[in-house]
């Protein structure tokens, strides 16, 4: 029987993490003398480190000497997550949501105030909506975009006050009808855009999240009003849904 492999770990780098990861769950900066003592290093080891991770970003020092880790942990596990294939991760529950509606179904992205289609299952009716991949739409007037719209509105509401253009009768291009339909966004689990891009078409989208509560993207359903049935918006809502916290949980485990 051969004797396990034994994994050496760089004690210097493990403690440089435990001070970046103690630092990160932290509400306050932490001083020196209390880092040391939570993770039993010496003050010296500790000032030391801090200063690497200072050096390189991943640390501020604050006006009353302590120290809180910096937004760079953050951007570097959003990169990650950013480059993962979300089309892949999302392909099983967007064949789903095809098969429980026969419509045309859509992944989505933000890209700064629109969404961009990064791939979608095209309708096989005769009256279908159709969008190719790699279109785009702003994000108050679609479902997908709508949907990531509530789930990062604290950040973009002023932004987009600004930019709410109307392309049909029923675009909401005020704020204060932006407000109502993002608490009614977030309260269902689901957004609707009852024939605020296009004439005729609605869309139901809701977001994919990720551990933060930020959107990593959003799934949707594209239908021609002449084939939405009776309280149609609240089924392929539920579905929709459904779907996209599946891909959000998908998503944590990676």
């Amino acid at each position: 029987m051969s004797a396990e492999k034994t994994v050496r770990v760089d004690s210097t780098l493990s403690k440089g993490l435990a001070i970046l990861e103690t630092l990160s769950e932290s509400r306050r900066g932490i001083g020196v003398s209390e880092l040391s003592r939570r993770l039993e290093l010496t003050k010296s080891n500790t000032f030391r480190l801090l200063q690497t991770l200072a050096s390189l970003g991943y640390v501020n020092q604050q006006t009353d000497k302590t120290y809180a880790a910096s937004l760079k942990g953050w951007q570097v596990g959003r990169s990650v997550v950013e480059n993962l294939n979300l089309r892949a991760v999302a392909s099983d529950m967007m064949s789903y949501l095809a098969n429980e509606t026969g419509e045309t179904i859509y992944l989505a992205v933000r890209d700064n105030l629109q969404v961009v289609y990064i791939d979608k299952i095209d309708s096989q009716k005769p009256i279908r909506s159709w969008n190719p991949i790699g279109g785009s739409a702003p994000l108050h007037c679609v479902g997908t975009g709508k949907a990531i719209l509530s789930a990062e509105y604290p950040a973009l509401r002023d932004v987009i006050g600004e930019h709410l253009r109307g392309f049909t009768e029923r675009t909401i291009t005020d704020l204060t009808s932006l407000d109502a339909a993002m608490r009614e966004s977030k309260a269902r689990g689901f957004a609707v855009d009852t024939g605020e891009f296009r004439e005729g078409v609605y869309s139901i989208g809701s977001a994919i999240l990720l551990p933060d509560g930020s959107a990593a993207g959003a799934l949707g359903v594209s239908v021609p009003n002449v084939n939405l049935p009776d309280n149609g918006v609240d089924k392929l809502g539920g579905l929709v849904a459904h779907a996209a916290q599946s891909v959000t949980k998908k998503l944590a485990l990676l």
